[in-house]
């Protein structure tokens, strides 16, 4: 198949990988509304259903991208697949695929260099690059590694992974592609950042690794190992010593309709590198951490981090750190291992620390503030602490809330982010250990300061996906624009501070967002989720309707102090 190939406009033909990507243009992508799937295993219309669904309640997409496994090796899977090639059904969206990752499943694909193998499905081939109008670039590279030349019609090598890269650095103004697709993942991707929920010791290739180095994509999306995972963002420059660049984000995605029902589908949009102003290019997220694929120093040394200037100038809120009494964890009256101490204890130190910002009037929720009901906190951190939530829910209902008076997320000061996001990682694996899902939600509306609601829903009520269904549901009956948004963006992007909004966050990680503009239901969040769909007690979607006694929310708060211990990363700070 070559460049003189007519497609739809808007579609992405694919070329030849000998062919030039600078002189090969395609027509241009108007829209950047993408998916991304994992193995599809033969399971076709399982995803065409999907995306069918996804489609009629968010309209068209452009492009789904499938890596992995795209055929099955069962009879039922060739019949199914004999459907779309005869062109008795037709695929609801432009599909690309990649080439055959096992050797079970090369006689599906006619053409080793690409080519349209039913109506709105096409091979993207062996290795490539292809390029819209728009100056989007894909880069591409099919089925598993091989050290043997010439390698299996399922397999690459070294020479194929060179010859990709090669034409794109030869060129002094290449910054890195837009969007790379392999069916292996790179080998070591998880270091430092979060890990995968699959054994590592066989994972992935060292020569993936290398060619996302080099080619520095900003999504990188993978398959082949079954499950879901998104790492953390990693920088792509050496702080101090390079030129900030962009960052890039590396997602595997499951096999379709897999029973764990692990994420396959992923959702994104994404503006051409190209065409971005520069400044918003390299703008570095939250969370962003070090390149995985980077070697060690020639002295085994690991690059030092610059301290940052939040730590020269914070000290630890040691001033809200107060006696609760006989309310407080036994663990925390004793203070094992933790290093606060009074000013007074304090010698040589000639500064007062910086207090965080104080309310303008009485505050329900801050720390210090005598109105806080100090009766229901469980744990206390440096910058943050958790309390269980008056009227909850569940009986283990909890708010993760800033020591200092901070409005919202999006206000919150970058220590105190680093903190809420470790207090948000040990209630959502205190919640796995008891069979539960996490969901988080946060109304930055008609409230002064910000509380972020931990509801537990157990797993055997429903699915992520279920509970999804039922905010986009009710938002949709409530005339509301509950917008789902990827799971690594930064609110701050999306919601200047002052920006009144509505924010959730599922335990896949998903985030749904809505800007609040006029009237908004103060308690829309507890409402879903005390949905029938969801937790199924609708009568308690109002909190002030599940008030108790101070004796009982002692008890409560007693007990789940007693259940969060294991996971309280406070103790030991």
């Amino acid at each position: 198949m070559n460049s003189s190939t007519s497609s739809s406009p808007g579609v992405l033909s694919p070329r030849s990988c000998t062919e030039s990507s600078a002189d090969s243009r395609i027509p241009e992508l108007y829209s950047a509304r993408n998916l991304a799937c994992g193995d599809v295993e033969g399971r076709i219309n399982a995803l065409f259903n999907r995306v069918n669904a996804i489609q009629k309640k968010s309209g068209q997409f452009d492009l789904l991208l499938c890596v992995g496994d795209f055929f099955g090796t069962s009879p039922e899977a060739e019949s199914e697949w004999e459907t779309y090639k005869s062109g008795a059904k037709k695929a609801p969206i432009h599909t690309y695929i990649l080439g055959a990752a096992s050797q079970e499943t090369v006689k599906y694909f006619p053409n080793s260099d690409g080519c349209e193998l039913a109506d709105n499905i096409t091979c993207l081939g062996r290795r490539g690059i292809f390029t819209g109008a728009s100056g989007l670039q894909i880069a591409y590279v099919s089925g598993r590694e091989s050290q043997q030349e010439p390698a299996p019609s399922h397999c690459f090598t070294r020479k194929d992974l060179s010859a990709l890269v090669a034409p794109l650095l030869s060129n002094s103004k290449f910054r890195g592609v837009d969007i790379l697709l392999s069916s292996q993942w790179p080998r070591g991707v998880w270091q430092y950042g979060n890990n995968p929920e699959t054994d590592t010791k066989y994972c992935g290739v060292s020569t993936i690794a290398d060619l996302a180095d080099k080619l520095k994509p900003r999504y990188h999306f993978a398959g082949l190992e079954g499950v879901h995972y998104e790492r953390l963002p990693y920088r792509n420059h050496v702080v101090l010593q390079q030129n900030a660049q962009h960052v890039s984000r590396f997602i595997a995605l499951a096999a379709v309709n897999n029973p764990a029902k692990k994420k396959y589908l992923y959702a994104f949009n994404i503006v051409p590198m190209k065409t971005m102003d520069p400044t918003e290019l390299v703008k570095q997220p939250q969370d962003v951490t070090e390149n995985p694929y980077r070697k060690p120093t020639k002295d085994g040394k690991k690059e030092r981090q610059p301290p940052s200037l939040a730590d020269a100038e914070e000290e630890p809120a040691s001033q809200f750190f107060f006696d609760l009494g006989q309310n407080k964890p036994h663990h925390q009256q004793h203070q094992h291992g933790r290093k606060r101490q009074s000013d007074g204890d304090r010698p040589n130190q000639p500064k007062q620390p910086r207090k965080p910002p104080q309310p303008t009037g009485p505050c329900w929720f801050c720390l210090a503030s005598p109105e806080v009901e100090k009766h229901l906190v469980i744990s206390i951190g440096t910058h943050c602490y958790v309390a269980l939530a008056k009227g909850g829910l569940t009986p283990d209902h909890v708010l993760l809330l800033p020591i200092g008076h901070y409005q919202s997320v999006v206000d919150l000061a970058s220590e105190v982010v680093e903190e809420m996001e470790k207090y948000k990682s040990a209630v959502k694996k205190f919640c796995k250990s008891r069979g539960q899902r996490c969901v988080l939600f946060e109304r930055n509306y008609r409230s002064q300061h910000l509380q972020l609601q931990a509801v537990p829903v157990p797993m055997e009520k429903c699915s992520t996906e279920d509970i999804k269904e039922a905010f986009m549901t009710q938002a949709e009956e409530q005339q509301m624009e509950l917008m789902e948004i990827p799971a690594h963006t930064d609110l701050k992007q999306i919601a200047p501070p002052g920006t009144p909004y509505f924010y959730v966050e599922l335990d896949t990680g998903e985030k749904l967002f809505h800007r609040i503009k006029k009237n908004f239901p103060l308690q829309f969040g507890r409402e879903v989720l005390a949905s029938e769909v969801v937790l199924n007690i609708p009568m308690r979607a109002d909190w002030r309707e599940c008030k108790c006694t101070k004796e009982e929310e002692e008890d409560q708060a007693k007990k789940v102090r007693s259940d969060f211990e294991p996971f309280d990363f406070a103790i030991d700070d």
